[in-house]
């Protein structure tokens, strides 16, 4: 049996950007239904993120809107005292996420000028309806798993994880792991495996931006005051180039030709923030390596046509977007992988009330400015 339940505004993920809009909206006394497919808020941190894993920039940047950081928490807050913080967020703003539902479809009804939104329940299969004015999607960069096809991987050996399944090197001492993708995430994971003594490779495809953090926090200073991003473009390369030199000694490829913040918001390729991989990778602890070619019984064989045997894969390859299999009539905020195509800073509005919420590839720190622009054009409307 379905029941119908209305509310002036739907959101769709319950991540830091659904509960950063769902608190602007409560803030502001305009009704709000919070829907996510996961069994708790904040998956991604909660349950696919690995042990080490720290915020890449100063705390204050990433801040949700209208709570700050406690003042004791380190400058760059590790996995825990976020959730943390996101738990004191969820009960400070009285946002109630109704979890384990996924949505099957949204579509505008002309006739009424509503969205209806049916969800699924994970427990039962039963189908939920719901109708609101306004819908928000919030369901993230990182959405489903990716792992790419390469030949022969189904007979791998070993053990093929993705990198949200990977926790911590434990239980890979003296193991030989290969990591698969050069993002943030492969480089922390290849370093923690390192940490934990495992004979650790990493393959390197694409080219990429290394920074350290204090070059990313100077980049977020210069941003937040309102710098052209051809200044902070060319600030970030010059102290970069200055602190690594040419990378592609070490890593087999060039920076990336548009530079950091364009290739970020562009491409999707966020600079890598080096909390100590390249030190590594420098000294030979961890080897770098090129595109896989294929895998048979242990052993993977590169492009360069030389073999390793490994134990473990994990591939740190990233995500896809669902948004386009249940969000029907939209054919102007969102493109087919669910990002936006409007430019920022408009990049959150679409037609017909639709909205959506980080997903401009500026971090916690868009998430901010997404929701609170979306409540107050709410607020406006209503």
């Amino acid at each position: 049996m379905s029941t119908k339940e209305e509310a002036a505004v739907i959101i769709v993920g319950a991540g830091p950007a659904g509960l950063a809009t769902s608190a602007c909206l409560n803030r502001l006394s305009i009704p709000n239904i919070l829907l996510e497919k996961e069994d708790c808020y904040a998956s991604m941190w909660k349950k696919y993120a690995y042990d080490r894993l720290h915020l890449h920039l100063a705390k204050h940047f990433c801040e949700l809107p209208h709570f700050h950081f406690p003042a004791t928490a380190p400058t760059y807050v590790p996995r825990e005292q976020f959730i943390n913080y996101l738990d004191q967020y969820v009960s400070n703003f009285n946002i109630i996420p109704r979890c384990k539902r996924a949505v099957e479809s949204a579509g505008y009804d002309e006739g009424t000028g509503k969205w209806n939104v049916t969800a699924r329940m994970a427990d039962s299969g039963e189908v939920e309806e719901y109708s609101g004015k306004f819908l928000v999607v919030a369901t993230g960069e990182a959405s489903i798993p990716f792992i790419p096809e390469v030949k022969g991987v189904e007979r791998f050996a070993g053990e093929i994880i993705h990198s949200t399944q990977y926790k911590n090197g434990e239980k890979y001492r003296n193991k030989r792991v290969l990591v698969v993708g050069c993002g943030n995430s492969g480089m922390e994971i290849a370093l923690d495996l390192s940490n934990y003594g495992a004979k650790t490779s990493i393959v390197v495809r694409s080219p990429f931006h290394i920074i350290t953090r204090e070059i990313g926090y100077l980049a977020v200073t210069m941003s937040k005051y309102h710098m052209p991003y051809w200044i902070v473009n060319s600030v970030m390369l010059m102290l970069s180039k200055l602190v690594y030199g040419d990378i592609a000694k070490y890593y087999g490829v060039k920076r990336t030709k548009e530079p950091p913040f364009t290739a970020q918001v562009k491409d999707g390729k966020y600079p890598i923030f080096d909390v100590g991989t390249h030190a590594k990778v420098k000294s030979g602890q961890i080897q770098v390596l090129p595109a896989m070619e294929s895998i048979n019984g242990y052993d993977v064989i590169f492009r360069n046509g030389i073999s390793h045997p490994f134990d473990a894969i994990v591939f740190a390859t990233g995500f896809k977007r669902s948004t386009n299999k249940w969000l029907q009539g939209d054919e102007y905020l969102l493109n087919e992988d669910g990002l936006p195509n409007p430019e920022f800073p408009m990049h959150w509005k679409g037609k017909n009330g639709l909205y959506c919420a980080g997903l401009a590839r500026r971090g916690l720190y868009g998430i901010s400015f997404d929701s609170q622009s979306i409540a107050s054009d709410i607020k406006t409307l209503l």
